[in-house]
This record gives structure tokens, C-alpha cells and sequence, in this order.
């Protein structure tokens, strides 16, 4: 067995205790959960950190690249109806060509080939790349199963342990226990946010009107905020977007502006600005601060300042890719011990209409 968890469960069983073979074979079970979990966890979190991230980027590239080249062909079919074109040989120059339609639609029609073979190739990569996203995602779901299939056992024995030896464990006994449930609904939190950030941006975004204001009252209904802070709320507007993307955005910036504030009088301010194609927003708190050296590391996956048990490290990673698959970019401005503020913008249209 683990030699600390081994310690642990030890340190506080009494002697008939150690014995009793019913006992062994529940603390061999937390044995073989215990280890399996540590290196499927160790694994998940290796091939989300990585894969998920290139291939999230090379995809959003291609699909880029592939719009582009559709505009491209557009404005070329548009030119035949108003120009005149030219159709070049090897050792001729432009001023010395005379424009006809029919080198125009000669030359059009090599270039549409052209862009439409490229499109082709690069239609074929998004095909491989949605595939291998896919299967990415697939294992994601996989493994997270598995890893939660012993995380369920573990809670299930130490709860028939709790309940029916509960005269025999004395007070650091039972405190053992509960530790090992914290521990384990720890377990099942990250592996839920390992989940959300895989799936993200893998799925057709819904653009509908979001009520930011009424969203964020939903929020802070929701959570536990200390009596020492103070949230105000300015200017928030009805934009486009999806309800459940913008609450995860929200909730966890919120969430963490709370967390993270020490002062005897917290404060957060929730703040929106149009900037004509993006709504830019800003949360600022008066809490511990960030040091600058890592303002970019913050927004990796499983990247803590802290070592809380509460903190997965994913919720950051979370809130930059809403903020990139609405177009827009997040950046913050801290100083340790007066305060923290995010900004983020969102594009307000995809079409570029407002």
C-alpha cells in the first residue's frame, strides 16, 4: 500500500482493529483505488495539457485560413462582371499585356482551381483533425469513467467503515475519514473540469441575447459570499452569446476575485465598456494580487498559485478558451497586495453586425 496513506489509516486503528481481515480487505481495496486513479490521473492530465491545446489551435488556424480563401474566391467572381484581365507569360510584364475578358476568365478560372484544390487539402486536415478531436474527447470520457469508478468505491467503504465501526474510531480517526472523502470529492471535481475544458469550442456555439446583468445576479445568488465583500455591478448590457459558455466565464473569475481576497473590506467590481466591435469587460478586486511573473502562466491548465485544496487549476484555462472561441482576448493587471483586475473583450457579432 501507499507507505502515507498506509501510515495514515494506521496511525489511528486500535490493535484488534489492525487485525481483522474484513478491515484488510477494505484498506486493499483503497489500496488498488488509490493507485489507479494516481496514474490515470497522471495521464489525462499529460495528454489534456497537450494534445487538446495543438489541436484546438491548429484547428481554429485551418478554419481561419479555409474562410479566407472563400473570401478570396468570392472577390474573384466578383471581378469578372468589372475588370479586365491578363494572361502572362513567363517573360512578360504587366504594363506590357493587353486586358481581354477572355485572359480575365482564363486567368480566374486557373486561380478558382487552384484555391479549390487548396481548400480541398485543407478541408481533408479539419476532416483529420475533427477526427482526431474526437477521439481525443472520447478517451477524455473513458478515462474520466474509469477514474471514477474506484473515486465511488473509495466513497462507499469509507462510509460503511464510518457507519459501522463508528464506536471504534476515536475523534482523529473519524477526522481521517472525512479526510479522505474531502480528498476524494477533490478527485471528482477535477476530473469534471478536465471534462468541460476538453469539451469546449468542440461543440456549434448558440448566439442568442444574454442578459449579463441578470446572469451575474443568477451567479452571485448561487455562491457564498463572505459578509465582508462588497460586489457592484456597472453597465452590464444584453449581449450575444451563449448563456451556459458566459455563466462558466463569469463564475469562475467571480469565484476566484472572492477566493483569493483577504482584506477586512473586499471589494469586486464587475464593469462593462463597448469598444464598437467588442464588449469589453473588467473584474477588479482588492485582494491578494498576482506577481507578474505569472500573469501568463495563470491561464495554463493545472497551473495553481496556491496549493488549496479547492483549486483544480483548471478554471482559468476554462475562462481563456470561452474568451477565444467568442473571439476575443483576456489579459490581467495585478499588484500583490492591492488588488487584481481581469479584462477580457467579446466579440459582439461573428458577422461583424452589432
Amino acid at each position: 500500500m501507499n507507505s502515507l496513506l498506509k501510515r495514515q489509516l494506521r496511525k489511528f486503528l486500535s490493535e484488534e482493529l489492525k487485525e481483522n481481515k474484513e478491515l484488510a480487505v477494505f484498506l486493499n481495496a483503497v489500496d488498488s483505488s488509490y493507485n489507479n486513479f494516481e496514474e490515470q490521473s497522471t495521464m489525462i492530465q499529460r495528454a489534456m495539457a497537450i494534445s487538446s491545446d495543438e489541436l484546438y489551435a491548429a484547428n481554429r488556424k485551418l478554419q481561419n485560413e479555409a474562410e479566407e480563401q472563400k473570401k478570396v474566391i468570392d472577390k474573384l467572381k466578383s471581378v469578372i462582371n468589372t475588370l479586365k484581365f491578363y494572361n502572362l507569360k513567363e517573360d512578360e510584364k504587366l504594363e506590357d499585356v493587353e486586358l481581354t475578358g477572355s485572359g480575365l476568365v482564363d486567368f480566374i478560372d486557373s486561380q478558382t482551381k487552384e484555391i479549390v484544390e487548396v481548400n480541398k487539402q485543407k478541408q481533408s486536415m479539419l476532416n483529420e483533425l475533427a477526427h482526431q478531436n474526437q477521439e481525443l474527447s472520447d478517451y477524455a470520457h473513458m478515462v474520466s469513467h474509469d477514474l471514477k469508478s474506484p473515486l465511488r468505491s473509495i466513497d462507499a467503504l469509507t462510509t460503511w467503515l464510518s457507519e459501522d465501526y463508528k464506536d471504534a474510531f476515536d475523534d482523529d480517526g473519524k477526522n481521517t475519514l472525512s479526510l479522505i472523502r474531502d480528498n476524494v470529492e477533490k478527485m471528482d471535481t477535477l476530473i469534471n473540469g478536465i471534462l468541460e475544458y476538453s469539451t469546449i469550442g468542440k461543440d456549434q456555439v448558440e448566439i442568442y441575447n444574454v442578459d449579463v446583468n441578470g446572469l451575474i445576479e443568477n451567479i452571485l445568488n448561487s455562491m457564498h459570499i463572505p459578509k465582508n465583500i462588497s460586489i457592484t455591478k456597472i453597465n452590464l448590457p444584453i449581449i450575444k452569446g451563449d448563456k451556459y459558455r458566459l455563466q462558466q466565464l463569469f463564475q469562475n473569475l467571480i469565484s476566484n476575485a472572492i477566493k483569493y481576497n483577504n482584506k477586512e473590506k473586499g471589494t469586486i467590481e464587475i464593469v462593462a465598456q463597448d469598444q464598437q466591435e467588442y464588449w469589453q469587460f473588467y473584474i477588479r478586486d482588492n485582494g491578494k494580487g498576482i506577481e507578474e511573473t505569472y500573469f501568463n502562466k495563470i491561464f495554463k491548465t493545472f497551473i495553481k498559485l496556491e496549493n488549496s485544496p479547492e483549486s483544480t487549476g483548471i478554471g482559468l484555462s476554462i475562462v481563456k478558451k470561452i474568451v477565444e472561441l467568442y473571439e476575443g482576448k483576456i489579459w490581467l493587471e495585478s499588484q500583490v497586495n492591492i488588488g487584481t483586475t481581469f479584462y477580457f473583450t467579446l466579440k459582439k457579432n461573428r458577422d461583424g453586425t452589432t
